[in-house]
């Protein structure tokens, strides 16, 4: 428990001091992000957080994690630093999706391959249990592929992407506690210590963006984190074994993993191409309702925590009638989103027809007015 607590300390620290370090050095080579239409946010605001992010992480994890003891660690942070990179590149200078997913699949080979972090077991979920190498190496690319992305494109409001953030790596550094897996829960625990000082400069309103380098890191992290869940937690040697270990970590990434694979499926029957952006995430249909950045940031949190726990108490039902009950409620929650938000729009759009209108008649009667006038006069 100590290295635990002094593993979330030295990267809380480092990182709450490596911010404001971020902050001046943004401040003073203009890199900020520019805002527009698909933007929530009005002012100019540096997007470099991610560096802090990433250093107090790291350094964290490399003095807490004993790597003679958990080889399979130094890939785990090779691919780290292929995600941080490509993601600072693109806070930077901007990549196209085609470079972004390259690099993307580079980190998920090193994590597959090299790091052994693969589904190679559907433990149960739609009938199977072992799947063939093909399919397996498939299923552990898509997983990961989506998993780093599912962050990226939930980071649209202040301190939404780092609250989920937090709340993953407490439950999945918890579990590995209790489990007795000490290094997945240091590397847990060190980002969930970033994170926390993170958040305290980007709450509403926002001083800094953590930007690609640091919502990939987070979303790299949570893949190996689930990915090991599921193939753990079902294991009979496991301390504290856990039954539909498919619908927990699908539930404890409920909403940023549902979120882009709803984008996703949006944008390839539009003919788009999946990375495409667009305002049609659950935070936009949040915000489209009134909602204010922190009451979105805590909706999503609270209602990520309630499928969590629905999850852990359903467990006994299995992971296909428990997918099958969260999507059932997550969609209906989503379709009542979209009922609204249209029902807004379209009393926004009378109150512009009407402005409109009234605009009109009051031009029609002043005009009217000044023709009576000139006729008396003449």
């Amino acid at each position: 428990m100590l290295d635990i607590l002094l593993t979330a300390s030295v990267s809380f620290i480092i990182t709450f001091l490596a911010i404001p370090v971020v902050m001046q050095a943004a401040e003073q080579k203009k890199l900020y992000d520019i805002p527009d239409e698909r933007k929530v946010h009005t002012r100019l605001v540096a997007s470099l957080g991610g560096i802090g992010i990433f250093g107090g992480f790291l350094l964290a994890s490399l003095l807490s994690i004993q790597g003679y003891l958990n080889p399979e660690f130094q890939y785990f942070f090779a691919a780290a630093i292929v995600i941080f990179f490509l993601g600072l590149k693109d806070d930077i200078m901007i990549l196209s999706a085609t470079k972004k997913f390259i690099g993307q699949l580079i980190a998920a080979s090193i994590l597959i391959h090299l790091g052994g972090i693969r589904l190679d077991s559907m433990h149960g979920f739609l009938g199977f249990e072992q799947v063939p190498e093909g399919f397996g190496l498939a299923l552990s690319y898509l997983t990961i592929i989506v998993v780093i992305n599912s962050f990226n494109l939930i980071d649209g409001v202040d301190g939404l992407a780092s609250s989920l953030g937090i709340l993953t790596m407490l439950v999945f550094g918890s579990y590995f506690f209790v489990i007795d897996y000490q290094a997945y829960a240091l590397l847990a625990f060190s980002l969930a210590g970033s994170l926390v000082a993170f958040i305290i400069f980007n709450h509403h309103p926002a001083k800094i963006f953590m930007g690609d380098s640091g919502s990939l890191m987070i979303g790299l992290v949570n893949a190996i984190l689930v990915i090991k869940f599921i193939n753990v937690a079902n294991a009979p040697f496991v301390v504290v074994p856990v039954s539909s270990a498919v619908a927990i970590g699908f539930a404890v990434l409920i909403v940023p993993l549902l979120d882009t694979l709803r984008v996703f499926g949006i944008r390839i029957i539009n003919g788009r191409s999946p990375f495409t952006p667009d305002r049609n995430h659950v935070h936009h249909l949040l915000l489209d309702r009134g909602l204010g950045h922190a009451a979105v940031t805590f909706t999503c949190v609270g209602i990520n925590i309630a499928f969590i726990l629905l999850a852990w108490f359903g467990r006994s039902l299995g992971p296909n009638y428990l997918i099958l009950i969260m999507l059932i409620l997550a969609f209906s929650g989503l379709g009542f989103l979209y009922f609204r938000r249209r029902g807004r729009v379209m009393v926004i759009a009378k109150r512009m027809d009407g402005a409109s209108e009234l605009k009109t008649s009051n031009r029609v009667l002043k005009l009217t007015k000044e023709a009576q006038k000139a006729a008396g006069k003449n």
